[in-house]
């Protein structure tokens, strides 16, 4: 007979099923007191019995009715409507379970580098299902990336995507890795950017205050990479001994640095206010590159510049002054292939980590030098 307010109260008597006429796969059921509206269909030759909910708001005969005959549509497509959907979870709540399940098999450093362009750089996807993401989504949000941070950045970004809806297949998450068919950005090769003495003196003059200002001023009396400086920890700092030690897994070769201080990049240091475990500051360090090197830029007024070129400066910079090669390399703490495979050579195996010890004092006298240059390139 049809399902109504009747009939549904005297299942209550009958204490068993009751199927509609109307809506052939629609029924009612009393249970635990209660009555239950349901659907029924058949699916790949199995029968299936699903509950729509308790009779009472928001479900009455009528919209119980209305919502059996929308499901068994559903199910006459071919599809379960009552089936968990692939990729029906947010993008955020899957990115903390694979940081979570990846962090004991990933290097800290990369660890960290990968966290931060899931959770910071992919931030516009983390409300949106995973079923919601396409590859026009992707695209659009690492164009935006290489707008604001630059093609290596887009490119570290879109690695860390597609590694982590590699991971999602492989859960059952996904079909498909929306990263695919996406453009690699080209980061213009091999970089020889070195700055002149002109512009080193328009850079040093448009320094202010800040902390970015100082980490510049750091990197460019130090000759270390940017994420070795802005994240530099007052632990690595001996102030007795006056260098820094970076440990093993904070830099590129994971080989542990000792590294000298000039009286300026000492100084440059104990100017600093101890807020954090980070000599500037913030949870993990300096972290806002690229908004301030754009105000930077506008200041300084000179050709297109990376971070990195301050290194490479430093270096070119470090032998104008007649700094042997060997000691310009342990300054940048550079190891060749022949040196990891324990080949001979200026700094390799053994005989780099000894040389290391004895060209400490070539290493401070060297650094002071050039520390004791840019002085006067600043004031010319």
């Amino acid at each position: 007979m049809s399902i109504g307010k009747v009939t549904v109260s005297a299942i209550n008597k009958l204490d068993g099923w009751l199927w509609d006429q109307q809506c052939v796969g629609f029924g009612a059921r009393r249970q635990r007191g209660s009555i239950f509206f349901y659907v029924r269909y058949r699916l790949s030759g199995s029968q299936v019995v699903k509950s729509i909910g308790r009779n009472g708001s928001p479900w009455t005969c009528d919209t119980a009715r209305t919502e059996a005959k929308r499901l068994l549509g559903i199910v006459a497509s071919g599809v379960d409507p009552f089936a968990q959907p692939l990729s029906s979870e947010t993008f955020g709540a899957e990115v903390d379970r694979y940081l979570a399940r990846k962090q004991a098999s990933i290097k800290p450093r990369s660890f960290i580098e990968i966290a931060r362009h899931l959770r910071n750089y992919a931030l516009p996807l983390h409300k949106l299902r995973l079923a919601e993401i396409d590859r026009r989504t992707v695209a659009v949000l690492l164009g935006q990336i290489e707008t604001s941070s630059g093609a290596v950045t887009r490119n570290r970004m879109r690695s860390a995507l597609s590694a982590f809806f590699a991971w999602l297949i492989q859960e059952g998450l996904t079909e498909l890795n929306p990263v695919t068919g996406t453009g690699k950005a080209d980061e213009g090769g091999s970089r020889d950017r070195v700055l002149t003495p002109e512009e080193l003196r328009k850079l040093c003059r448009c320094l202010g205050e800040d902390k970015f200002s100082d980490v510049v001023r750091l990197l460019l009396l130090t000759a270390q990479r940017r994420t070795e400086i802005g994240k530099l920890a007052w632990s690595e700092i001996d102030f007795d001994r006056k260098l820094i030690t970076l440990p093993a897994d904070r830099v590129k070769n994971s080989r542990s640095h000792e590294l000298p201080l000039s009286r300026q990049a000492l100084a440059v240091i104990e100017r600093q206010r101890r807020i954090t475990d980070f000599v500037f500051g913030g949870i993990g360090g300096f972290q806002d590159w690229a908004v301030a090197k754009a105000a930077l830029d506008q200041r300084v007024g000179i050709a297109p510049w990376r971070i990195h070129d301050i290194r490479r400066t430093c270096a070119t910079q470090l032998g104008e002054l007649g700094v042997q090669p060997h000691y310009i390399e342990a300054i940048l703490n550079h190891y060749s292939k022949s040196a990891a495979l324990g080949l001979p050579g200026h700094r390799a195996g053994v005989t780099g980590t000894y040389n290391r010890a004895r060209y400490a004092d070539e290493m401070r006298s060297a650094l002071q030098r050039w520390a004791d240059h840019l002085d006067q390139i600043t004031a010319s």
